[in-house]
C-alpha cells in the first residue's frame, strides 16, 4: 500500500510539473503575440482574438496534459485544420475535448450499466462526432468563400482600373466584402505590410484556405507580376469562369438532390428499423448481438451499408 501512494504521489509531482511547464512556455508565446498583434490590429479572425476572451479552465487542462503527450506533428495538421474551419480552438483543445467526449460517455456506460458494448459504440460517436464537426465546418466556409470570389474579383478588377496599386486593392476588397474572405485577404495584407513578399503571402492564403478557384487566382496574378500584363482582365476573364463554374455546380445539385436524399433515407431506415424493434421486442433482436451468426450477419450489413453509402456519394459527386 505504501508503494501506491509513492507511485501515485510521484505521478502527481510529475503532471503538475509537466503543466507548470506548459503554461510558461504558453505564457511566453502569448508575450509573443501580444507584441505582434498591436500591428495585426483587428481580432476578426480565430488567429488574432485575444486570449482573455478565451479562458476556459476545463480546456486549458486539457491542453496542457495533450501538449505533453501528443505529437507536434499531430498538433501542427489539427491547427491547421481548425484554421481552415476557422473554429476559435486550439489543437490540444479539440484533441482534449474529443478524447473528453470519446472516454467520459464510456467510462459512464461501464460503470454505471456494466453494457462493455454500449461503451465501444458510445466511445465511437464520441471520437467521429467532433470529426464531423469540423469537417463541416471546413466544407461550409470553403463553400462560403467560393461563393465571394466572383464579386471579390470584380471589386479588384474595378479597383484595379480606376488606378489603385494591387495592395490598395486588396485593402479595398478587406474593407468592403464580408467574411471569410474579407478576414484572408485581411491577413494577406497585413503579412505583406509586415515584410512578407507578396508572392509568399498570397501562397499563405492559398494553403490556409484550400480553394482550386483560389489557386486559380493566385497562380495568374503570380504570372502577371512576373511576365507583366493586364492584371483587370486578367481578373475578369478568371470571375467569368469561377461564376459559371458555380452556376453549373449549383444546377448539379439541384439535379442530384433526389439521388443524395434517397441515399440518406436507405442509411438511415436500418437503424431506425432496429431502434423501433429493440423498444418493442427486444428479446427478438438481442438474438443478432448474443449469436456469432448474428454478430456475423450485423458486420455484414454495417460492410454493406457503408459501401451503398460511398456508391451514392460517388455516383452524385461531379468533379469539376
Amino acid at each position: 500500500m505504501p508503494q501506491l501512494q509513492i507511485a501515485f504521489l510521484v505521478f502527481l509531482a510529475v503532471f503538475l510539473a509537466g503543466i507548470s511547464f506548459t503554461r510558461r512556455a504558453a505564457a511566453e508565446k502569448n508575450e509573443i503575440a501580444a507584441r505582434i498583434r498591436k500591428y495585426t490590429a483587428t481580432y476578426e479572425s480565430r488567429e488574432e482574438r485575444p486570449d482573455s476572451k478565451r479562458k476556459r479552465t476545463l480546456l486549458a487542462v486539457l491542453a496542457a496534459v495533450c501538449g505533453l503527450f501528443v505529437p507536434k506533428k499531430l498538433l501542427a495538421g489539427v491547427e491547421a485544420e481548425l484554421v481552415q474551419a476557422d473554429l476559435p480552438l486550439k489543437a490540444e483543445e479539440m484533441i482534449g475535448l474529443t478524447l473528453v467526449l470519446s472516454l467520459g460517455p464510456a467510462l459512464l456506460a461501464v460503470a454505471l450499466l456494466q453494457n462493455l458494448p454500449l461503451a465501444v459504440v458510445l466511445a465511437a460517436g464520441g471520437a467521429i462526432l467532433p470529426l464531423l464537426y469540423l469537417k463541416r465546418a471546413k466544407a461550409r466556409r470553403l463553400q462560403q468563400f467560393n461563393n465571394q470570389l466572383g464579386d471579390a474579383l470584380m471589386i479588384m478588377a474595378n479597383s484595379l482600373r480606376a488606378g489603385f496599386s494591387f495592395l490598395q486593392a486588396l485593402d479595398t476588397l478587406s474593407r468592403e466584402m464580408t467574411p471569410p474572405i474579407s478576414r484572408e485577404f485581411s491577413r494577406a495584407l497585413r503579412e505583406m505590410r509586415l515584410g512578407c513578399p507578396t508572392e509568399e503571402a498570397l501562397r499563405n492564403m492559398a494553403e490556409r484556405v484550400k480553394s482550386d478557384d483560389l489557386d486559380l487566382i493566385v497562380t495568374a496574378v503570380i504570372i502577371q507580376r512576373q511576365v507583366g500584363g493586364n492584371l483587370a482582365e486578367v481578373l475578369d476573364n478568371i470571375a467569368y469562369t469561377i461564376g459559371e463554374r458555380v452556376r453549373i455546380k449549383g444546377e448539379i445539385k439541384t439535379l442530384t438532390a433526389q439521388g443524395r436524399i434517397s441515399g440518406t433515407i436507405i442509411a438511415l431506415l436500418p437503424v431506425f428499423l432496429a431502434a423501433v424493434l429493440s423498444v418493442l421486442n427486444p428479446a427478438y433482436l438481442s438474438v443478432l448481438f448474443r449469436h456469432p451468426l448474428g454478430l456475423l450477419l450485423v458486420g455484414g450489413a454495417v460492410l454493406s451499408e457503408l459501401i451503398g453509402i460511398m456508391a451514392i456519394r460517388k455516383i452524385i459527386n461531379v468533379e469539376m
